[in-house]
């Protein structure tokens, strides 16, 4: 008997009883629906940490080595310490620079009306929170893109220095022999960027300034090199030949390491949860056994008269056998699309920008498990069937 021919006669067969057909489905349609969406939103959370890591297109791996001086970010890195680096280890690395910092720097000096202050600022690359906003305006995405001084100020300063917060709107500061004008007083909090004196652009803090010391260096290690074995080597020579080495200490977290104990944790938990999801599959199994069952008890006259016309019984038994495969393979097709829809909707809803990611595997795992649960608890039936005696079915 041809497989198309198979085909046919047990795909007639599940239409013949439609709603028996249906009800079977939806326990293996709900078990890989489950499984679906946990392995789904599980890679989204996964490939969402690895964008976090810092790896160019080209292989490229950026890592940072941060100083804790005594001192304030004068007493970090220099122009020394980075041609050291660069010359013991051009190899490894591509570039050597200081990152450029954007939260609480500290500044010596800064004239606010007649006072001179030791203050501290943070840098904006988008526009603060409207809630934040006291007096006057927002600096806008015009503002923070084009070279202009304009400049936030805290309420707590303005008050302190003006006596009333307001008065300080359009007067003029300056921050290391440049002038910024007061655009919009803001409420300062305790303990992020917003815990300063003064916000601004970044571009325009950074404008035509050439850094010459920072409290971060950043380094790309080249691709072929393990990224946290490069910067330790890179932290070990600085504490031996940093210009700075006897005032603070180099330290250098390593993400790499943090993100694969966290892909690890993640890969067996997503795999234990999607197991108890599959609990529903071995229930849906045993569903699927109990009515090829049926199945065949009611078809005793189908089987005697497709023996009598020279079926043999490997013919019985894959048809059967076909059939409890169609009901899985289906319901788990079914259950891979619902899975993967409703992955989808629920990463809408979950913050960080987390998107579910369903690849080939899991689709083959799908459709290899749903195959497997119809071969499994098929073949029973499907063996009991095919050895049914003609003789007996007669009487």
């Amino acid at each position: 008997m041809k497989f198309s021919d198979l085909f046919k006669v047990a795909f007639r067969s599940l239409l013949a009883n439609k709603r028996r057909s249906l009800l079977t489905m939806i326990g293996i349609i709900i078990g890989i629906a489950s499984v679906i969406t946990i392995i789904a939103l599980g890679n989204g959370v996964k490939q969402k940490m690895i964008s976090e890591f810092q790896t160019s297109n080209s292989g490229e791996q950026t890592t940072e080595i941060s100083y804790d001086g005594e001192e304030s970010a004068s007493s970090g890195f220099t122009t020394s310490d980075v041609s050291q680096v660069k010359q013991q280890f051009g190899r490894e690395l591509s570039h050597v620079e200081f990152k450029k910092d954007t939260n609480n720097i500290s500044i010596n000096s800064a004239t606010v009306g007649n006072s001179n202050v030791g203050t501290s600022l943070s840098l904006l690359k988008s526009p603060m929170s409207s809630s934040r906003l006291i007096y006057g305006r927002n600096l806008s995405k015009a503002d923070l893109a084009l070279d202009q001084h304009l400049i936030l100020l805290s309420s707590k300063l303005a008050k302190k220095v003006y006596g009333n917060a307001k008065n300080a709107l359009g007067t003029a500061i300056m921050i290391n022999g440049i002038s910024y004008r007061v655009k919009g007083i803001f409420k300062p909090s305790g303990y992020d960027k917003y815990s300063v004196n003064f916000l601004l652009s970044q571009k325009t803090y950074y404008s035509g300034t050439t850094i010459n010391r920072a409290n971060t260096l950043k380094l790309t290690v080249k691709k072929g090199y393990g990224a946290s074995k490069v910067t330790n080597e890179v932290v070990s020579y600085l504490k031996k030949h940093g210009q700075n080495r006897r005032a603070g200490n180099y330290s250098y977290f390593d993400e790499g390491a943090l993100l694969k104990s966290i892909s690890t944790v993640m890969d067996v938990l997503t795999y234990f949860i999607s197991a108890i999801a599959g609990i529903s599959l071995f229930i849906a199994g045993i569903g699927v056994m109990n009515m090829m069952y049926i199945s065949v008890s009611e078809r005793t006259q189908e089987i005697g008269i497709r023996l009598a016309v020279g079926a043999t019984q490997k013919n019985i038994l894959w048809q059967f056998l076909m059939e409890s495969i169609m009901l899985t393979v289906g319901g788990g097709l079914v259950g891979f699309l619902i899975g993967w829809g409703f992955s989808s909707m629920i990463s809408l809803l979950i913050p960080y920008h987390i998107h579910a990611i369903v690849t080939l595997g899991n689709f083959l795992l799908a459709f290899g498990v749903s195959s497997a649960v119809g071969i499994i608890f098929g073949l029973l039936p499907a063996t009991q069937a095919s050895k049914r005696n003609l003789i007996d079915i007669l009487r």
